[in-house]
């Protein structure tokens, strides 16, 4: 039997020389995003850290670490959301196992 829900964490960096207004907004959409494809468990935003090596010669990220349950299918879809958006540097989509 297939499962219906999985619980996945994703981790994201976004492009700490925006805004503060577009941080918070970028943060806002994929929140939205999530709540509209499943449960929003948990959103932690870690601020701004350095970066293990620079991306685009940039050495700091602003981190998101976002827990949350949907289908199977939805992750494959947020990851290519993710993507195409200007201003996230990289994400990583997880399953939780708890």
């Amino acid at each position: 039997m297939a499962k219906t829900s999985e619980k996945y964490e994703v981790m994201f960096i976004i492009n700490p020389n925006l805004s503060e207004e577009e941080i918070a907004a970028l943060v806002d959409k994929f929140k939205t995003l999530i709540e509209q494809n499943g449960t929003l468990d948990e959103i932690e935003e870690m601020g701004k850290r350095k970066l293990a090596y620079k991306i685009n010669y940039i050495s700091e990220g602003y981190y998101v670490l976002i827990k949350f349950t949907s289908a199977p299918s939805f992750p494959a879809e947020l990851d290519r959301i993710f993507r195409i958006t200007d201003g996230i540097m990289r994400s990583l989509i997880t399953v939780r196992y708890e």
